[in-house]
């Protein structure tokens, strides 16, 4: 089986196929950083993340502040190469440094998924339905 055919996971019984990309850049200087942002406990992204860790979405593993190169993203999709980002204040009047970050992390064959802090917050379903057509139709 070709490594681009494999499916990773099913969703609503439809193929998910594998977009995993090999030797991504790591700072190391980071580490302690991820460490403590997750520890911290943002309310939106523990929210979010009740709802994946463990497999509870599809059977998809979720990492949590994962360094990729000099950034940490708020969640990491091994093996689809797909970045959520939740939005929030932290954003704000942060734009140009966002997208900086976007492109640097496109330019590395990664997708990248934003949800709105709010949206996590009080429309929790939805973003959750939203999220499995997004990765239906880039991933199936």
């Amino acid at each position: 089986m070709e490594k681009d055919s494999e499916i990773t996971a099913y969703i609503n019984g439809l193929p998910v196929y594998r977009n995993f990309i090999e030797n991504l850049p790591y700072n190391i200087k980071l580490k302690s950083r991820a460490r403590a942002l997750r520890k911290a406990g943002i309310l939106s992204e523990v929210i979010f993340w009740l709802q994946v860790h463990k497999g509870k979405f599809w059977k998809i593993d979720f990492d949590r502040q994962r360094i990729i190169g000099n950034y940490i993203v708020d969640f990491y999709v091994k093996t689809l190469g797909l970045i959520i980002e939740i939005d929030g204040s932290s954003h704000n009047d942060k734009e140009e440094y966002d997208k900086k970050r976007e492109d640097y992390l496109i330019s590395l064959g990664l997708k990248v998924y934003k949800i709105s802090d709010l949206r996590v917050k009080y429309d929790l379903n939805n973003v959750m339905i939203e999220l499995e057509k997004y990765i239906i139709e880039e991933f199936g």
